[in-house]
């Protein structure tokens, strides 16, 4: 066993995530790989949002094909065992599994990052192949070449995180080439590469200007069907972890909605939805909604990417923080790019970094837990200009609705018409909505607030449903060219207030003071009038 090659490590890091509570069978991916073994096409690249479990899948592999450790047990009750090749590649196979984000200690250069890699697998063909005489000096490559003539082993490459170095400060572009050349030397047209599989974020087929790396299949969430059920929790996988957690929890925080408002919402070209398989883990584990997006450096920040075109962009988020959704051609490769600087560009990086998603040619905020992101972003950021303005209004905004203080909405409103921005032409109530969901930015933290909820006899166009207790219940109604009284009368008619009522032989979800909220703008005389009324409970 090496450091590398046949190491221990990919056994031993699946094993302790099999043992997870909410441990999901994904194994079905390992007999997909069958076919790829020992054929031309025996490159894959799969590239996905950080969080949505790459390295537990390299692992895995690792662990099923490898000869370190004796797996049958570890896999002998999962979804592979099944398979009628199992016994054929259980342990059968040579492995090199190389995580690409591991850095040497207090590492400040290429040479000293690619020279552990280079190094140890030299050391772990030395080591485990003790007869051969491979000379001196000889490059890597050609030490594997002489372990497959001598001996006719071949081997699996197992590589996570492909593109991690390409994120450090220290990594120029000599040597992103040749980072690139040393990928090409060891893999391409070499006869001992078994399979190459290979993950990361950043799409391998665009960063190469030349042919390196063109070997690779590449699939992609956004693009490619092929594996795409295989990172990312399904629906269904959620609902069996949420019976065992509604089993197993004292006092259990967490409702099955819950997870779906947060965590759910990426999209995959095969047409499925997916929930960040992380955030739902630790959701459980915790027993408390929250957010767990993580990550460390600028790639991880939403400005990163919007700070070239600012004023592009501005209308975009306030649109896609209303819920809605903005057409764009994707370009998957925009994420290898330092400067962005079109629409198309930035929000394709933000897809390929889990950002944003995308479905039928248009991207959105996926879930409350992005979203919140998002929020924070507009709350904090000075140099989104009026969008920014507009949520620092947000927080006057709630409190004047909850005293009824409709002059005070109403200025705040003219404030927001007074902008001039072209989002705000409203010429329909996509537009107003937009607005109104940035004057009550603020009322997140209090709320989770919902749009076009399906409740009563219709689809109302803001819930609030309060978070704390105490707070009172909101449901907003918006018209043009009408009246806030018919706003309310609308929440009235159609029984709004019953999205608050528990299901028959159930008690109320909510016992507070619910308050109809109607807005409305006149386009002809360019005001807003609003209304808040108490509403009766649950006619």
């Amino acid at each position: 066993m090496g450091m590398f090659l046949n190491s221990r490590i990919p056994f031993e890091s699946y094993r302790l995530v099999k043992r997870d509570t909410y441990f999901v069978d994904k194994t079905s991916l390992i007999e997909e790989l069958f076919p790829f073994l020992e054929v031309e096409k025996r490159f894959i690249c799969i590239t996905r949002p950080r969080r949505f479990g790459k390295s537990v899948m390299a692992n895995m592999i690792g662990a099923f094909f490898g000869k370190a450790a004796d797996s049958g047990a570890l896999f002998g009750s999962l979804k592979i065992a099944s398979s009628k090749d199992y016994k054929n590649h259980l342990n059968q196979h040579c492995v090199v599994s190389v995580d690409f984000s591991r850095m040497p200690q207090d590492c400040g250069s290429y040479a000293a990052y690619i020279g552990r890699i280079s190094d140890g697998l030299k050391r772990d063909l030395e080591e485990e192949y003790p007869d051969i005489d491979f000379g001196f000096g000889r490059d890597l490559w050609d030490m594997f070449q002489t372990v497959f003539d001598k001996t006719g082993q071949n081997f699996i490459f197992v590589m996570d995180e492909w593109d991690a170095i390409f994120h450090k400060d220290f990594i120029s572009e000599k040597d992103r080439r040749n980072y690139l050349e040393f990928l090409r030397n060891l893999l391409k047209g070499q006869a001992y590469v078994e399979l190459a599989y290979m993950t990361g974020i950043l799409p391998i087929a665009k960063y190469s200007g030349g042919s390196e790396l063109n070997m690779f299949a590449e699939y992609d969430m956004a693009t490619r069907v092929k594996f795409s059920e295989y990172f990312g929790f399904l629906d269904r996988e959620v609902d069996r972890l949420y019976e065992i957690y509604a089993s197993n929890t004292i006092n259990p925080r967490i409702t099955r909605d819950d997870l779906a408002v947060w965590y759910d919402g990426y999209h995959t070209a095969a047409g499925d939805r997916m929930y960040n398989p992380r955030s739902v883990v630790c959701a459980l584990t915790d027993n408390q909604i929250s957010n767990y997006w993580t990550g460390s450096g600028p790639y991880d920040e939403i400005f990163y990417y919007i700070r070239n075109n600012i004023e592009d962009v501005q209308d975009d988020l306030a649109l896609m923080v209303s819920g809605e959704c903005i057409d764009i051609k994707f370009q998957g490769y925009a994420a290898t790019g330092m400067e962005l600087y079109t629409k198309d560009q930035i929000y394709s990086a933000m897809v390929v970094y889990g950002l944003l998603t995308y479905e039928d040619g248009a991207v959105s905020v996926p879930n409350r837990e992005l979203m919140d992101k998002f929020d924070e972003l507009l709350l904090t950021n000075h140099n989104l200009g009026y969008i920014y303005s507009l949520t620092k209004e947000s927080e006057k905004m709630l409190k004047a609705t909850l005293a009824g203080d409709t002059k005070t909405m109403c200025g705040i409103l003219k404030f927001a018409h007074d902008t001039e921005s072209p989002i705000f032409s409203y010429n329909s109530e996509i537009e107003l909505s937009a607005v109104v969901n940035l004057v009550y930015l603020a009322a997140r933290d209090k709320y989770r607030v919902e749009r076009e909820d399906k409740a009563g006899e219709g689809y109302v166009d803001f819930i609030f449903y309060p978070e704390r207790k105490g707070m009172d219940a909101l449901i907003l109604e918006l018209k043009i060219d009408s009246t806030p009284k018919e706003a309310i009368s609308q929440i009235k008619n159609k029984n709004y207030a019953l999205r608050f009522a528990g299901k028959m032989g159930e008690p109320p979800k909510y016992t507070g003071r619910i308050l109809a909220v109607g807005i409305s703008y006149d386009r002809k005389t360019k005001e807003h009038s609003c209304k808040v009324e108490e509403l009766k409970k649950f006619i």
